[in-house]
């Protein structure tokens, strides 16, 4: 199963109890703490990028440099020291008059794989009256591969996995060997023929400029089928129309050129809403030209 992992932050939290003239108070806001500024975090490991950093906080500056050392706990680690990643060093100084330093790590985007998951966890070491109470000194660091974006890679034959023609389909097929094909004009964009009925067309806009969350678009207003032909009938000016849902994500993976993607099935009536048909989860997924013949031969596809 392909997996994604989504980032999961602990924010730095000033705690401070004010009560009556009977009730104690306290405030960690003057007190010196150092800590990783997340407990677990997932970092995109890049072929042209020799760096990712785990970023380490305190919560005062001071007038003066403060080093501390970094180790590596076995424990909960299934990455690989020296094949999978390694630290630049194993100190960090937070320098004068600043809160935070950067512990730097290569991730060795040769041996780690395409759908991999890989997780190792660091230590701070310093004295212990500097561990701020319920937050700890330790994070663990996930390596996520993070191929170089390629539209090419989303061209040809792909395999829609579909819950709108889980639900709706004649035939109760829910899969569709389609072909998509780069836009000429726009960038990014790919156009998918025969979507989810013959002679429909849709397009799909991907963004890859953040690394951690690659995802896709589809623009307002698109005409994926005819009513008829799913539902019998004509509820509006007989058009299904599609746009990406706007209570999920949609992503796609550069390594592995397959994408989730939400939409929103939709039916209008001259310009004006006659209801939303639902949300539904599609997968796509592409093939070689081999495998899409097989399919056709063996699967009717």
């Amino acid at each position: 199963m392909k997996q994604i992992l989504k980032y999961i932050a602990l924010p730095l939290v000033a705690v401070l109890s004010l009560g009556s003239c009977h009730e104690s108070y306290v405030t960690y806001s003057d007190a010196e703490y150092v800590m990783f500024a997340d407990t677990l975090a997932t970092y995109p490991v890049q072929q042209d990028v020799e760096y990712f950093s785990i970023p380490v906080v305190s919560t005062v500056t001071r007038d003066y440099d403060r080093t501390f050392g970094v180790e590596i706990i076995d424990k909960g680690s299934d990455a690989i020291e020296n094949v999978h990643y390694r630290l630049q060093s194993n100190t960090i100084t937070i320098k004068a008059g600043e809160t935070r330093a950067d512990v730097l790590v290569h991730g060795c985007y040769d041996n780690i794989g395409d759908t991999d998951a890989l997780g190792f966890r660091l230590q701070l070491v310093m004295n212990d009256a500097l561990e701020m109470p319920l937050y700890g000194k330790q994070t663990k660091a996930v390596l996520m591969k993070s191929c170089p974006f390629d539209i090419n890679d989303f061209t040809g034959y792909c395999v829609l996995t579909s819950m709108f023609l889980y639900d709706y389909s004649i035939t109760g097929s829910y899969q569709r060997l389609i072909r998509t094909e780069k836009h000429p004009v726009e960038e990014n964009m790919i156009i998918c023929h025969d979507w989810i009925n013959d002679g429909y067309d849709v397009t799909m806009t991907f963004h890859p400029e953040d690394p951690m969350k690659p995802f896709v678009t589809m623009e307002e207003g698109q005409v994926a089928s005819d009513e008829a032909s799913f539902f019998g009938t004509a509820h509006g000016d007989d058009k299904i129309l599609v746009t990406d849902s706007f209570y999920y994500d949609s992503i796609f993976y550069p390594c592995g050129s397959y994408l989730y993607v939400w939409t929103e099935m939709y039916v209008e009536n001259l310009g004006q809403s006659v209801g939303t048909v639902g949300h539904f989860y599609n997968i796509m997924e592409w093939i070689s030209d081999e495998e899409a013949e097989r399919l056709k031969i063996e699967e009717g596809m």
